[in-house]
């Protein structure tokens, strides 16, 4: 193990302003100055030897004039000293100052203060000399007795970490930590007694164990670790099988450790299982989260029954339910979605449905959305009912909380949630529409827009809720408050109303909607006062009003004066209209012209045919007039007027062609959109479910424990190593499974091979930080002194701590280790250069300037999946977009949109079948998600220009939006680097 590997203890901090002290003026505080002074100076000659200086002239001052000191302070800062200083000569050998030393500690292990006697106890878990610790072991077993807790628990974990590093010095421990288990009262000191018995044993069994790793008699070597792990850890079972009924009265502390027993016990011998089975369920009763949450995962890996899954799935519900903290109800959520993810689990999850609806009541939006999902994955026909009305009771909440930010965001959420629910059990779409349609007039345009899609795939989908749809529409229809839902909600009245009397129905919300017309005449009279007061103004209760006094005043709305313009209360299509948004005129002649054809068919009276025609005729004429006045605020474009007049055309004519057109085609189109979305659907389930479903071939083989060995048997990890693992950022795993990515291929040369000092680095990318591996090779013939790695960062990196200085012997080598830290997902540089002194040299320091090393932008990203309208909507809300112009040597379309997604790690979100096919030209949205929440956006637009031949290469543009500019430019940097394809 390196230097820079060693566990650091300790974190000093260090003003950088500060001049280094001479030797000498250090001396004369130590020896002559006051308690402050030697105290000052004390943290000085700390500081030295930590920067790589050597200070041995001060080792005997420090023993002479500060050790018999009795300040606390002072205390303290030997005890850093003590771990710091060098404690061996050159070859190895135990200094003889160590000697006086070691006679001042054993003093202080027998002082009276429990602080001293704990302090130093814990100061001895760091000493790596054996020759140091022999004298003390009679005054550290002493300290087992001690009155003080404090003072006996840091006595076990002395005994433990001596017992661990020499167990020669104290061969009884645990013997000697079982008895004292016994009598112990206090629960900290149980603890770490108990921890000992579970671990004293276990790295001897380990490092045995990973000896004959390989060895051809692996399968009788770990039925001989079997019983050696169940002989070593008697003592600890044997203490729990004396004290299992009342686990449950003991302290958090304690019952973490008992859990982690368990789980190893029976993790290395299952036959132990039935014998603990009852303590972990016992233990999903604790009163700590923490041990629930433990004594649950445990409770998952030791049974599959379905009533241990079912007790660990209602355990991690409480524990959602009753934390407060967010992060933890997203970590527990991910558990139970991994419980979901094994088929004879969800099984279990599906009974749990309604409670795991509970965590809805949680106000955060991410984990609300998690909980939406999970439930939608577990519905079947069994709950769906009960499912729907909790979802409706929700919904129904939200329409009455407005204070809160995401309260629009959730009522999104629920209603796609009702709209999934309805698609996959038809049978629920009747209760849910009603509810459903209420939100049509809702103020917040997206919640409203989803409930519009869900009851366009509703009224195609289901032919005998048409009436009921068409009259809840009917009904909302007047108060709609948004013109892209205003234009949905025509189109949808125009293509189902079937009947003549909901055809007459449309018409009169249309004339309601519209106002009196002509609408220009209309508008000059209103401006020129023309109308009656009767007409203009609608009769409204009386408003108390406040004066600047605080007296009371009633105002009624028929003596006010007349009103602005702006304040008028148009009705709501009029006032598309006179805002210039004439797109929704367009649909409205559509929607006429489909009624009006329909209406002629349905009814045979010339007279009223005709006189329906013409009322329709007559809005699309009026609506004409007044785009091309000046009453609008912006005038009709040529579109829409090309649009009405085709319309019109169309009524005046009624042929059967267009009839054919307008009332069939348009029907055909939008059926033949939901069955290909319906297919996808299926298609993507059904991929998930393949994923999830675990097939057993015939001739698959067969795998028995007893046979096989520890690294090929991927469920039966442990899992407590694993999540440590996890922890510490170690990807061993992962790099075991994918050879290709091996460590190799993450080395980065600093220097060159003639540079005097050579340096490579191993770039390791963990979640949130960089770790950089250096390792530093001296190619002279000289000592090479204070060899520093000095590092600098550009972009949104930062460097945590400086590496240490070190000295290099001729031709030696060392590694480096240094953390960087990352807060945004940008492409960073890290560069800087390494920095020494050569042994009995005059001159100035050397330097060697290092290459840089480039953070990739791709080490962050992850695809990630959104609909259409959230893309839109994050498209039009980003401000920074890079546009990147197409250059590559790919002639194919598909092939080079392939290329992109596996040089970016972006999700292509437009539909495969509507990149299928070839016809020169093709436009794909892709979207990603960064680790720290940032999302990317990109339009693919490219073109095959077919006049230039085959061969010739794609053209064209990728356009790139995000939040932030890093964002948005490294990926375009990133685009513009791998946009050739290289030739192998």
């Amino acid at each position: 193990m390196t230097a820079a590997e060693n566990v650091c203890y300790t974190l000093i901090n260090v003003p950088n302003d500060s001049e280094p002290p001479s030797e000498v003026s250090l001396k004369a505080d130590l020896e002559k100055g006051e308690i402050k002074a030697k105290t000052e100076a004390l943290k000085k000659v700390i500081i030295m030897i930590l920067n790589g200086e050597k200070l041995p002239g001060l080792l005997m001052t420090i023993i002479r004039f500060v050790l018999p000191l009795q300040d606390h302070t002072i205390k303290k800062l030997l005890l850093v000293f003590w771990e710091i200083v060098p404690k061996t000569t050159p070859d190895g050998k135990l200094l003889q100052e160590m000697i006086l030393v070691c006679d001042a500690y054993r003093k202080d292990l027998q002082h009276p203060n429990e602080f001293i006697r704990g302090s130093t106890l814990r100061f001895l878990c760091k000493l790596k000399e054996s020759e140091l610790l022999e004298p003390l072991m009679p005054a550290i077993r002493a300290c087992l007795e001690h009155r003080h807790s404090y003072v006996r628990r840091n006595a076990v974990l002395a005994i433990y970490t001596i017992y661990r590093n020499f167990e020669n010095l104290i061969p009884d421990a645990p013997e000697l930590i079982h008895d004292f288990l016994v009598n112990e009262k206090d629960a900290s000191c149980k603890r770490n007694a108990f921890m000992m018995l579970i671990h004293a044993d276990q790295v001897n069994c380990i490092l045995f164990f990973n000896f004959f790793r390989g060895h051809p008699l692996t399968k009788f070597l770990r039925q001989g670790l079997i019983l050696f792990l169940s002989t070593v850890q008697d003592r600890a079972l044997d203490y729990l099988s004396t004290c299992i009924d009342q686990v449950h009265t003991f302290g958090d502390i304690l019952q973490l450790v008992i859990v982690e027993l368990i789980y190893k016990v029976c993790h290395a011998n299952p036959s132990e299982r039935a014998r603990f089975i009852r303590c972990i369920y016992n233990l999903l009763q604790s009163s700590s989260p923490a041990v629930k949450y433990e004594a649950a995962g445990t409770l998952v890996t030791l049974s599959s029954a379905p009533t241990a899954i079912k007790a660990a799935a209602q355990c991690y519900i409480d524990l959602i339910i009753k934390e407060s903290d967010n992060n933890v109800k997203l970590i527990v959520l991910d558990r139970l979605i991994e419980l979901k993810e094994h088929p004879t689990h969800e099984r279990v999850l599906q009974d749990l449905v309604m409670d795991i609806l509970r965590v809805l009541s949680t106000p955060d939006l991410e984990v609300r959305k998690k909980t939406l999902q999970l439930a939608l994955d577990l519905v079947s026909s069994r709950n769906v009912e009960e499912l729907v009305i909790v979802l409706k009771k929700e919904v129904i909440k939200t329409n009455n909380v407005t204070e809160h930010e995401d309260t629009d965001k959730f009522r999104q959420l629920l209603v796609r949630t009702l709209h999934s629910c309805s698609v996959r059990f038809p049978d629920m779409a009747a209760n849910v529409i009603p509810v459903l349609m209420e939100f049509l007039s809702d103020t917040n345009e997206a919640a409203a827009a989803d409930v519009l899609e869900f009851v366009r795939e509703a009224i195609q989908r289901f032919d005998n809720l048409r009436p009921l749809i068409i009259e809840k529409m009917l009904e909302v229809f007047h108060a709609i408050k948004t013109v892209k839902i205003y234009r949905g909600a025509l189109w949808i009245l125009g293509e189902y109303c079937s009947t003549k009397e909901d055809i007459q129905s449309v018409m009169t919300e249309v004339r309601r909607s519209l106002g009196e017309i002509p609408i220009v005449e209309n508008e000059i009279k209103k401006e020129a006062g023309e109308v009656k007061p009767e007409e203009e103004v609608n009769a409204a209760p009386a408003a108390k009003l406040v004066t600047e006094m605080g007296t009371y005043v009633t105002q009624s709305a028929l003596s006010s004066s007349r009103p602005s313009k702006k304040e008028e209360d148009r009705p709501p299509l009029r006032g598309f209209l006179m805002d210039g948004d004439f797109y929704v005129a367009a649909s409205l002649a559509t929607t006429l012209t489909k009624v009006a054809l329909r209406y002629v068919a349905i009814v045979q009276d010339k007279k009223r045919q005709n006189s329906f025609v013409a009322e329709s005729m007559l809005i699309m004429a009026t609506i004409l007039h007044l785009g091309k006045s000046s009453l609008p605020k912006k005038p009709i474009t040529d579109d829409d007027v090309d649009r009405i007049s085709l319309c019109l055309k169309v009524l005046s004519e009624c042929s059967p062609l267009m009839n054919d057109i307008f009332n069939k085609e348009c029907r055909k189109s939008l059926s033949h959109m939901l069955t290909v979305r319906l297919e996808e659907e299926k298609l993507s389930q059904k991929k998930e479910s393949e994923k999830r479903n675990v097939l057993v071939q015939a001739d698959d083989p067969i795998s028995f424990m007893q046979l096989t060995a520890k690294n090929e048997m991927t469920s039966k990890e442990d899992q407590f190593q694993l999540s440590l693992l996890a922890a510490m950022g170690n990807t061993l795993k992962k790099e075991a499974a994918d050879p290709l990515a091996s460590k190799l291929n993450k080395v980065t040369q600093l220097t060159g091979f003639s540079d005097p000092v050579y340096a490579e680095a191993y770039v390791h990318v963990n979640q949130y930080d960089i770790v950089l591996d250096v390792l530093v090779v001296n190619q002279t013939n000289d000592t090479l002194q204070n060899c520093t790695l000095e590092l600098a960062t550009l972009g949104d990196l930062k460097l945590v701590e400086k590496p240490s200085p070190l000295t290099l012997a001729p031709h030696d080598f060392a590694n480096i280790k240094a953390n960087v830290k990352v807060a945004s997902t940008e492409n960073g540089i890290i560069f800087g250069n390494i920095v020494y002194d050569v042994s009995g040299a005059a001159s100035d320091r050397n330097c060697v300037v290092l290459s840089d090393i480039h953070i990739d932008i791709m080490d962050y990203i992850q695809p990630a999946s959104c609909t259409d309208a959230e893309f839109r909507q994050m498209w039009a809300e980003f401000e920074w977009e890079n546009k990147v112009t197409v250059n590559t040597n790919i002639a194919d379309l598909n092939e080079y949109l392939h290329h992109i997604l596996s040089s970016t790690n972006m999700k292509c979100l437009t539909p495969e079948k509507a990149l299928s096919g070839f016809c020169g030209f093709m436009a794909a949205n892709l979207y990603a998600r960064s680790i720290f929440g940032e999302d990317a956006l990109a339009n693919v637009s490219i073109e095959k220009p077919i006049h230039l031949g085959p061969d010739a290469p794609v053209n064209g543009h990728i356009r790139i939006r995000a939040k932030s500019q890093g964002m948005a430019l490294s990926l375009g940097d990133k685009i513009n680097l791998s946009q050739k394809k290289s030739s192998v």
